[in-house]
């Protein structure tokens, strides 16, 4: 496969979005998709749009920069030089979903370029480091300039070649997304399950019949300011979960080391890990060694939900210091139950007012604000025992896409290269 060499603004222009997330009363109302949006997915489609947030944008805003199928969106700048230069595929036409702020937009000339090969190529390693190496900037942001964004060196075979590799990503990414929507709605019955339990307290009783509404006892708690059934406790989970319990050091013998970020996990989906080998400079905050079922809650920014229940680590899998690491200490089977009530819309706002008390560069918290959220549960725990259960079917199911989705990123992370090098013959 012959590859050759052109700059981006031959084959496509490339516009820089201005649009912030504020909502304007002169101007029209609009759909906002923002760097989040671009950063974790690889494609954006139609089924994303009633998630994205509203905000506002003037005629000329909406005319450049309303998305539209075939166009490569990505991220321009970041407080980290890691952040920027990652792309996604617009793969719908949009009426009311503009493109936000901190981006840029590139529509592709279609007698040149696909925009899914484009998308594809600005993940490779080639483009990255290009990124990486003209980003200006120091500190608190780094840039991309407008010559380095026209500039990107972009390397294409001939076009039908360039749509047969754009399609194998497109069908990876098909079945990625599917999987993720897939554990969405699961955790979505979850999270119904465990309200049902703690929130309504509809619990079944000795006959069987929903706790609450059948008229069991409720006795008012001091600590909560609410009732709670009769024969439940509070406690602080500090009683309850371990927290950063194990941690690697540099005597630690690794060959390598999976390292998650929080900016690679998001309401339990984890976009990416990356492998470091022991030749390679570990980063100073990768510390906290995570096991099956432990329940990672971001203490940088809350309200941005970085908390997953890591059901199916990869070998060596160790988490940034940006992380609480957290596990019951009477049996990982329980750590369902303790992520649904930590990842409460109630407990998420109430760990994010804590953070922007201590706001400084970074809104944060410590381990010990999540350790110090009070639960009520059955004097005798053992009373979970079939939440546990029903809870373990939808993260078994959980557990198997997250399996396969891990097994679709790394089948892609491996044929790009190859693909892009030419090393791999497209069909």
């Amino acid at each position: 496969m012959e590859l050759k060499k052109y700059r981006l603004d031959e084959l496509a222009t490339v516009e820089i979005s201005g649009i912030d997330k504020k909502t304007k009363e002169n101007e029209t109302p609009v759909k906002l998709c923002n760097f989040t949006d671009v950063y974790y997915n690889w494609a954006i489609t139609k089924e994303m749009a009633d998630s994205f947030m509203e905000a506002s944008a003037s005629q000329k805003e909406i005319d450049s920069f309303t998305l539209k199928k075939g166009q490569v969106a990505f991220t321009k700048d970041s407080e980290t030089r890691d952040d920027i230069g990652v792309p996604t595929y617009i793969a719908d036409d949009f009426e009311n979903v503009v493109l936000g702020y901190h981006t840029a937009l590139v529509t592709p000339d279609k007698n040149k370029l696909s925009g899914k090969y484009l998308n594809a190529f600005m993940n490779s390693k080639y483009i990255q480091k290009y990124f990486e190496n003209n980003a200006s900037g120091s500190g608190q942001r780094y840039t991309l300039s407008n010559e380095t964004l026209n500039g990107i060196p972009v390397l294409a075979p001939d076009l039908p070649t360039q749509e047969k590799i754009g399609d194998i990503f497109s069908n990876i990414d098909r079945k990625i997304a599917l999987n993720r929507r897939m554990n969405a709605k699961l955790e979505q019955m979850a999270k119904r399950l465990y309200d049902h339990w703690f929130v309504q307290f509809d619990f079944p009783n000795a006959e069987g019949k929903p706790y609450k509404a059948s008229g069991g006892k409720m006795v008012w708690n001091e600590k909560l300011k609410c009732e709670i059934p009769d024969g439940w406790e509070v406690k602080k989970l500090d009683e309850l979960l371990d927290c950063n319990k194990y941690s690697i050091t540099t005597n630690s013998n690794y060959e390598f080391i999976s390292y998650l970020d929080t900016s690679s996990l998001t309401e339990n989906q984890i976009s990416s890990f990356t492998r470091i080998e022991r030749s390679e400079k570990i980063p100073s905050r990768a510390k906290r060694i995570i096991k099956k079922n432990d329940i990672l809650y971001s203490t940088v920014r809350p309200s941005q939900c970085h908390f997953g229940i890591i059901k199916n680590p990869v070998e060596n899998m160790i988490a940034s210091t940006g992380f609480a690491v957290m596990s019951c200490k009477m049996g990982s089977e329980y750590n369902e139950i303790f992520y649904q009530f930590i990842t409460s819309s109630e407990n998420i706002n109430r760990l994010d007012s804590i953070a922007n008390l201590n706001a400084s560069s970074y809104p944060s918290i410590n381990p010990s604000d999540i350790l110090d959220l009070q639960i009520a549960l059955p004097t005798n725990i053992t009373e979970l025992r079939p939440l546990i259960k029903n809870l373990s079917i939808f993260y078994t199911i959980i557990e198997l896409n997250q399996k396969e989705t891990a097994k679709l990123v790394s089948l892609r992370s491996h044929l790009l290269p190859l693909l892009m090098n030419g090393q791999v013959e497209v069909k």
